[in-house]
């Protein structure tokens, strides 16, 4: 698995240090993890709520993908 150092203020550090104290993660490797986990999960969530927009906004192609893909620039 690979492995990132990342420097982290003293608050930071303090807080990921309580956070495995109280249990919310086994340790502080897990925290991120789940931390990297939950961002991920809400930027797929904003793309979601963005296409919505767009379609709201009457953004939206429709017809045939590879007609579309031929008039878009460098395709």
């Amino acid at each position: 698995m690979p492995t990132i150092s990342v420097p982290l203020t003293a608050e930071l550090d303090r807080y990921v240090t309580q956070a495995v104290k109280r249990g919310d993660a086994s340790t502080k490797a897990d925290l991120m993890r789940r931390a990297l986990k939950r961002y991920a999960e809400d930027e797929a969530i904003n793309s979601l709520l963005r296409a919505e927009q767009e379609l709201k906004e009457g953004k939206i192609l429709r017809g045939d993908l590879r007609k579309l893909a031929k008039a878009l620039p460098n395709a």
